[in-house]
């Protein structure tokens, strides 16, 4: 008896969703197309990641016919056709992404950015930055499991950065109209500023500031937005280079020599093209010829060259059995001097972890700051 009931209550179950698959077709049909659009997906997301492009774009499209509400798919659709420099396939699949999802806003960022930096479309790409900054999205933090206020802010920093990218980059195109490219200028210095507020240790925005202040002649605000981008990246050769160009301009070639030397020493050892290297070392000669025209630069080099005299002829004067004295103290042979952190070894230097220190921190100090910022040492 009980596997009679058992039977006949399957049954009914069985005709329930037969009556309710009749009577609601359309929704059965979607989501067994959305079901077969997710598997599509899958089998595009596993091309993408294993960058096999036109794979995962047949599968994309596949899903996405079936399934057109996935705004995964359209974004890293979007992403496949900027690869192949197809621009505008690319904007309409970021426009998807974010009109089936409204929040996404890296689909958003992207189509600002391809809008501006490919096609020119500067406007179109304010708008996008414009939206990313406005939409409003609902905080939640969870202590040590989630957090989504540093996302928001970030993509709040990074809008207000893109904006001042673009107003700098529509100030390029204003051709002769000289107030024109201030006012864009203009705008560029405040969305920099507004990118800073947020996220105050940011180089490009930064150094960027420093550049839009410099194109518009304020050269004590584009001096300290340098000497702020040497001090949060060190090893950035931009920030050194433009600050050298900056003093030549100010005519304070001893510091102008000591930038453009950093700049061209980071240059070379990051391999840099060998265009820019040699462009540099031409300015850097221009530099040189000033300094050494200038009289204090000359007394302060023969300084230089009368301590390093003084050192040479103090060592020279050391007996040979002060010398052996002093390598045995710090367990070094005749041909190993260790000092200030420095290995000398066969007369080579070995790095050392105090000498990469010492070379940061040396590539990180701004000396000049003071030039432009009479109350910097007020501050300190």
């Amino acid at each position: 008896m009980r596997r009679l009931l058992s039977a006949l209550f399957s049954l009914f179950v069985i005709g329930l969703i037969a009556v309710a698959v009749y009577f609601n077709q359309q929704f059965t049909f979607t989501q067994v197309d959305k079901v077969k659009g997710m598997y599509y997906v899958y089998k595009g997301d596993k091309a993408y990641h294993s960058l096999k492009m036109q794979k995962a774009i047949n599968y994309y499209k596949k899903g996405l016919e079936l399934y057109p509400q996935h705004y995964g798919a359209w974004y890293n659709l979007g992403n496949i056709y900027v690869a192949y420099e197809d621009y505008q396939s690319a904007l309409d699949a970021y426009a998807k992404a974010y009109e089936h999802n409204p929040k996404m806003m890296i689909a958003r960022m992207n189509h600002g950015i391809i809008s501006s930096e490919k096609l020119g479309d500067f406007d179109s790409a304010l708008d996008q930055y414009q939206k990313v900054i406005e939409t409003k999205r609902k905080l939640i933090s969870i202590p040590y499991v989630y957090s989504n206020k540093v996302s928001y802010k970030e993509n709040k920093a990074i809008a207000y950065y893109n904006i001042g990218v673009t107003y700098r980059l529509k100030s390029l195109y204003s051709n002769d109209d000289w107030e024109l490219k201030r006012k864009y200028l203009s705008k560029a210095i405040d969305a920099y500023e507004k990118s800073i507020e947020i996220h105050p240790d940011s180089y490009d925005a930064q150094y960027n500031l420093g550049v839009a202040y410099h194109s518009i002649g304020d050269l004590d605000s584009a001096g300290k937005c340098y000497c702020k981008a040497i001090q949060i990246a060190p090893m950035n050769y931009e920030a050194h280079y433009n600050l050298a160009i900056l003093l030549r301009k100010k005519r304070l070639f001893n510091e102008a020599y000591d930038e453009i030397d950093k700049a061209l020493t980071l240059i070379t050892a990051l391999n840099e093209n060998g265009a820019i290297q040699r462009y540099v070392s031409i300015v850097m000669n221009d530099i040189t010829r000033n300094a050494y025209l200038n009289e204090e630069y000359r007394r302060y080099l023969q300084a230089i060259l009368d301590e390093e005299k003084h050192k040479i002829s103090q060592h020279m004067a050391k007996s040979d059995k002060e010398i052996s004295a002093e390598e045995d103290k710090n367990g070094k042979t005749a041909d190993s001097i260790t000092s200030v952190g420095i290995n000398f070894i066969d007369g080579k230097i070995v790095a050392t972890e105090e000498l990469d220190q010492a070379i940061l921190e040396n590539f990180g100090q701004c000396p000049s700051i003071s030039y432009f910022d009479p109350d910097y040492d007020k501050e300190d």
